[in-house]
């Protein structure tokens, strides 16, 4: 009987064939014959941020030959604080990651994100993690820039691609120094004012920024009595407006710009002067900046995440205000949808259209986080009206339903891909459950799908390459069985072995010979 944790020889053991991409036939493998020169490398990522390191690790656990061109000759100096939501955590918690990941943050209650309406979470989130990890984004990238490093990735900085084109075989890439590289696949990591996405032609329609915010951190010069009263008294109508002490004289302040000025340069200490004596009618003699910067409201989506072999991720496919935190989680999650497709389309054993399901699952809730964000702008207005309807959500979010509904979008725990007529948790992720070897997710450290069988009747056969099989009768589930993809979502529910096969076909391929 099939009653432990099984895994078979790893995919990475089997040269494959890419299958027709697109428009664009596939190229060969190295190891498919000996007319064509293997390429050098199988994905360049352009760009090391969050989303683009988180891609390259995930690549690599499937032997997959990644390039990482960043345009920054070194990561980032300043230190903005960014937080990290459930579903964000659950994925480190998936990759071995979290315990890494946790000393270097400061964990706060998951509540009151949304348009900074002060509500508790609700009671009983569905997650071992039901937390808000605040954590200092240079951390964040240098945690996944090392876990990608250490499975193999190759990173260079001080790279900016200047061009590319791409072929039946693969991609080109030029460097802006004239340097030429090729590689089956290229994945545009590389932010909001994307050069991947401008080089391929791909619309990004939304819309400009309106309204400009300012933020930064540095010393004050008054008393924190004074700041905290000045603060009570103007948060009851300028949302966008705070100062929150960091500890020794330093603040967070965040504040309304008096108008939008060259988003290409950064702004002044001046400038947060004025703008603080517009709002406050003081500048509480801020000085000494550990850092400054300026962000705006726009809101614009990709009109294709994918153009033949080349690919768009994080800011480079959606950008939106930061209201909600929700941006560098967008973004990680678009690597962990993708990375285990692409790998599996690169090693050979991808089904056709599986790769389109990149965009067909995340854009859509891309479109969703575009259209959040927008109403929480809307609700953070000074104006009578948007403060009514600000007070009449505060009232609704009183409802447990209304309250959790919210908290699960911003935290993206309530996604549900869609994979056709079933039961709720068809689609969704499944939660960190307890099952006979511990947890759920320290069995998925290394990006395999899992079929987890209460009957202890069933086998993943011929797909052993890719998909781990354990038997337990314990685990804590409300159904018999279910088949977990890589990123943790729920591809099938049942306990017929025919039509389990069925599902391991449509989501891995064919059975190994």
């Amino acid at each position: 009987m099939d009653s432990q944790f099984t895994a078979g020889p790893s995919s990475n053991d089997r040269a494959g064939r890419d299958a027709t991409v697109g428009d664009v036939p596939g190229p060969r493998s190295p190891a498919s014959g000996a007319d064509h020169a293997p390429l050098p490398f199988d994905v360049i990522i352009a760009g090391c941020g969050p989303t683009g390191a988180m891609l390259a690790a995930e690549l690599r656990l499937h032997d997959v030959r990644v390039l990482v061109l960043e345009k920054e000759t070194e990561p980032k100096s300043f230190v903005r604080i960014v937080g990290l939501h459930i579903r964000s955590l659950e994925l480190m918690a998936m990759r071995g990651l979290l315990d890494r990941v946790l000393p270097h943050g400061r964990r706060r209650p998951a509540g009151g994100f949304f348009a900074a309406i002060p509500k508790p979470a609700p009671a009983g989130l569905d997650s071992a993690y039901a937390y808000l990890l605040g954590i200092p984004q240079p951390v964040v990238e240098r945690l996944l820039e090392e876990h990608a490093t250490a499975l193999g990735a190759q990173v260079r900085r001080g790279c900016a691609v200047a061009g590319l084109e791409q072929d039946d075989e693969g991609v080109t890439v030029e460097l802006a120094d004239g340097e030429q590289l090729r590689s089956r696949y290229l994945v545009g990591c590389d932010g909001g004012r994307s050069t991947v996405r401008k080089l391929l032609g791909v619309g990004f329609p939304g819309e400009p920024s309106r309204n400009d915010t300012l933020m930064g951190e540095m010393e004050v010069g008054v008393p924190q009595e004074e700041i905290a009263a000045k603060v009570a008294e103007l948060r009851e109508t300028h949302q966008r407006f705070w100062l929150r002490p960091f500890g020794g004289g330093v603040y967070s302040v965040v504040v309304p710009a008096l108008g939008v000025g060259d988003r290409a340069k950064p702004p002044t200490l001046e400038d947060f002067k004025q703008a603080l004596r517009a709002i406050a009618g003081t500048d509480f003699g801020v000085h000494s900046p550990r850092w400054m910067s300026r962000f705006g409201d726009a809101t614009r989506l990709a009109e294709r995440y994918r153009v033949g072999r080349v690919l768009l991720a994080g800011d480079a496919a959606h950008i939106h205000p930061p209201i909600g935190g929700q941006g560098l989680n967008l973004g990680v999650q678009d690597a962990f949808n993708l990375g285990w497709k692409l790998a599996a389309q690169i090693r050979g054993w991808a089904p056709e259209t599986l790769l389109d399901t990149y965009q067909a699952e995340r854009r859509p809730v891309a479109e969703d986080v575009l259209d959040n964000t927008r109403a929480q702008m809307e609700l953070l207005s000074a104006e009578p009206g948007a403060q009514a309807v600000r007070r009449l959500l505060s009232e609704l979010m009183d409802f447990d339903e209304v309250n959790r509904h919210l908290i699960e979008k911003i935290t993206a725990i309530g996604i549900r891909y869609d994979f056709g007529e079933g039961p709720d948790l068809l689609g969704s992720r499944l939660p960190d459950i307890d099952v006979k070897q511990g947890n759920l997710y320290s069995l998925l450290h290394r990006g395999r799908g899992l079929l987890l069988d209460r009957t202890e009747r069933l086998t993943v056969g011929g797909w052993s390459d890719r998909v781990d099989h354990l038997a337990d009768p314990a685990a804590a589930l409300d159904v018999p069985c279910v088949l977990l993809r890589p990123d943790g979502h729920v591809a099938w529910i049942g306990d017929d072995q025919q039509d389990l096969d069925d599902h391991l076909s449509r989501w891995f391929g064919r059975p190994a010979d």
